[in-house]
């Protein structure tokens, strides 16, 4: 099976590519094409993100209407605990997303759904290992600053949502498998479905009934693993055009390597998701930590909303790099890159707009509580900068992905982040006394660095050399599966 056909160019990474775009008519026309085949993946992938999302923020919004204690014990649940756990397993599940992609390039169907199985494993077996930090999360949120109160409200919730890690566990694989085949409108379809449900079984929970985080858990962890299930029955169904050929033994073989991809991309990804989550736990060392807290945790919200926008761009774009690497396109990978860049930096703009102009109002759809929207209120003008930003560096780390850089991005992410980021944040919030501001105004500075870093990577990069190394990726993975 081959990659989409290009109407004006070359295919084949090996030539003279960028001189057909001299003339910037065709140039111009070139971008369209690129765009329509970005769009057709990243669309519903986006539409995915933000209704998966979503799920999280309307048990969020629904728990801020019960009491100041419930917003935090959920928000720092679900930036920390949660967030913490899925980091691991989406950067993990993110190895068959370049393993995938690759294979499906180079046609060699039969080997996704032995991928997705070895995924499975691994990531369950993660989950396993995950759950004392749910056990025992309260000891370590205190350990981190958070109040006793916040913390042993956070840890009961944390119990309770258990059944949500195991879900994650089994999502991300079958996400990543069906990705790489761009069957992405299904999982848009299921989430849509599920979020339907979850909104009004929230409310009524949660609030008309009055079960409080109780309710909360039920409905949150129900409804990921309907879109597990929604999800895997349209795969066992269809067979997914043969890329699924039932159960195999062979999920047990050359796990080894397998691990070894999965957890460099774990790395990479948990640095970057784990980077504001941390912002949410500095800043509960701060001084009457309450009001703070639920402020940026709103913040954290709203930047997870916009953020999905770039995830789906994230996956859109690790699919197309991987699909084009695998079949030789080199030269289509890297405009593949400018194009998405393109797009993504001008949605940015338009969402810091957005957070600009709603700054006063966003803010009571979260809270009752006029002391945490005027907080809020206050730190919009760094979450204006931050959506901006977010808007261009997932796409590069999904440029990342699909060519199989994780183990580079790693080092650099932990430089950028934590050698210089997240020093510079407590220096700025504590020493000098900026408190939030500071602390998330040097973390900003972090992301800054990173995203000039990969631009250079990026812009510096031999795609033919990268098309190459994919080929002897799909030859070295496919062994195993008996596929010529």
């Amino acid at each position: 099976m081959a990659v989409d056909s290009v109407p004006l160019l070359n295919t084949h990474g090996h030539g003279n590519d960028n001189n057909q775009l001299e003339n910037p008519v065709r140039w111009v026309k070139e971008f369209g094409h690129e765009s329509k085949r970005l769009w057709r993946l990243a669309g519903p992938a986006i539409f995915t993100a933000i209704c998966q999302y979503s799920l999280g923020a309307l048990t969020q919004t629904f728990a801020g209407l019960v009491s100041e204690l419930d917003l935090a014990a959920v928000s720092v649940e679900n930036s920390v605990v949660a967030g913490l756990a899925f980091g691991v397993m989406l950067g993990m599940g993110s190895a068959l997303e370049t393993l995938c992609g690759q294979a499906y390039g180079a046609g060699r169907l039969r080997m996704l759904g032995v991928y997705m199985q070895r995924s499975w494993v691994i990531l369950l077996t993660t989950a396993c290992l995950l759950v004392p930090i749910y056990v025992w999360s309260p000891p370590i949120l205190q350990l981190f600053g958070e109040t006793t109160e916040i913390s042993n409200a956070a840890g009961k919730f944390a119990v309770w949502m258990l059944p949500q890690l195991f879900a994650y566990a089994m999502n991300f694989p079958i996400q990543k498998f069906l990705q790489a085949q761009r069957k992405v409108m299904v999982m848009a379809w299921v989430s849509a479905l599920v979020l339907v449900l979850h909104a009004f079984f929230s409310w009524l929970l949660i609030l008309k009934l009055g079960w409080g985080l109780i309710g909360a858990a039920i409905t949150l962890n129900t409804s990921w693993w309907l879109i597990v299930i929604g999800q895997f029955l349209y795969i066992f169904i269809t067979t997914s055009d043969g890329a699924w050929c039932g159960f195999s033994w062979l999920a047990f073989a050359d796990l080894f390597g397998f691990v070894k991809l999965s957890l460099a991309s774990a790395v990479m990804l948990c640095l970057e998701f784990w980077y504001l989550m941390v912002i949410v736990v500095i800043t509960g060392r701060l001084p009457n930590p309450l009001i703070p807290v639920d402020a940026i945790s709103i913040c954290m919200n709203i930047n997870g909303w916009d953020a999905m926008i770039a995830i789906g761009f994230n996956a859109a774009i690790s699919v197309r790099v991987s699909n084009e690497l695998g079949a030789g396109n080199a030269w289509l990978a890297k405009f593949g890159v400018l194009v998405v860049s393109i797009t993504s930096v001008g949605i940015g703009v338009v969402c810091m707009i957005v957070v600009f102009a709603t700054k006063d109002y966003f803010p009571y759809l979260f809270t009752n509580s006029n002391a945490v929207a005027e907080e809020t209120t206050k730190l919009a003008t760094l979450l204006g900068f931050t959506v901006l930003l977010n808007s261009l560096q997932p796409v590069l780390s999904g440029v990342a992905i699909g060519a199989g850089w994780q183990a580079l991005v790693a080092y650099i992410n932990i430089g950028c982040y934590y050698v210089v980021g997240l020093p510079a944040g407590i220096l700025l919030g504590f020493t000098f006394g900026f408190g939030v501001m500071g602390i998330w105004s040097g973390m900003i500075g972090g992301i800054v660095l990173q995203t000039l870093i990969l631009i250079v990577v990026t812009s510096l990069t031999n795609w033919n050399k990268e098309a190459e190394a994919a080929e002897s990726r799909v030859k070295r993975w496919g062994g195993s599966t008996g596929e010529q």
